[in-house]
């Protein structure tokens, strides 16, 4: 029997400058700039839009700055935006990672225990922090959110299932191994 290939889209959303558009820049073409541009995904005035933006989605990650306690709060609003608007065909809320970036700034405005006690209250799948800036936990980011992700989305595939193997918690990216992962 042959191998079967699947395509997820896995969003990237959260307030204005926490560092969405970094952090493709920085995983996609290794490089980091401070002078970007806004762009439509993160502006609250396109809001009206994130239906079409969520469209057809298996998978989110919501990122916030840890400097800025606002961009923290208002990832419950995200999402909640996101469960509104979007399922799976089961009805269950879609797979959602909390990002928590700008980690090498201080002081931080929040506790990694608030942020812990949110992601669980909140339906996250799990959360981490990056620095897009000092390119800390990027890759990883990258490579294994995704892993994580999709190891739910394929077992939500094959069996139907929908219980998250995690419940919020942090999740280490230096002690997941990915032997045999490969992504794009």
């Amino acid at each position: 029997m042959g191998s079967r290939d699947y395509l997820f889209k896995v969003l990237v959303v959260g307030d204005a400058a926490v560092g969405k558009t970094s952090l493709v820049q920085r995983y996609c073409q290794d490089s980091f700039s401070r002078h970007y541009k806004s762009t439509v995904g993160g502006q609250e005035r396109f809001t009206s839009m994130t239906r079409l933006y969520y469209r057809d989605a298996s998978a989110c990650v919501i990122m916030f700055d840890v400097t800025n306690a606002t961009t923290f709060s208002n990832c419950q609003k995200w999402k909640q935006d996101l469960d509104c608007k979007l399922t799976l065909p089961s009805g269950e809320p879609v797979p959602c990672l909390l990002l928590a970036n700008k980690s090498d700034l201080s002081p931080w405005a929040m506790t990694r225990d608030q942020i812990d006690r949110f992601s669980k209250e909140n339906g996250f799948t799990g959360w981490t922090e990056t620095s897009v800036k000092e390119n800390k936990n990027v890759n990883e980011a990258m490579s294994l959110f995704p892993r994580v992700l999709i190891e739910q989305m394929m077992a939500n595939t094959r069996e139907g299932n929908t219980s998250l193997s995690t419940q919020g918690d942090y999740i280490n990216l230096q002690t997941l191994s990915s032997p045999g992962w490969s992504c794009c």
